[in-house]
């Protein structure tokens, strides 16, 4: 229902979900990093895990359009 409805449109879906999942990669990796220095600044990793989540909710989005809708 949600599919996009030429190639390119669904090329341009799937650049753009591997994009987010990339920010989304990096962000976990940043959320580690700063953890683990001697007095980790709980604000800076409080905003960077909302933003982490905000990609997560984009990324099923994305992939909920990209998923044709099945009737079993």
């Amino acid at each position: 229902m949600n599919a996009p409805q030429n190639p390119v449109d669904e090329a341009e879906a799937r650049r753009r979900l591997a994009e987010l999942q990339l920010d989304h990669s990096d962000l976990e990796v940043a959320i580690l990093a700063i953890g683990q220095s001697p007095v980790p600044d709980m604000l800076v990793i409080g905003r960077l895990k909302r933003k982490k989540l905000a990609l997560k909710d984009q990324i099923q989005r994305l992939k909920d359009q990209l998923t044709p809708d099945i009737i079993a």
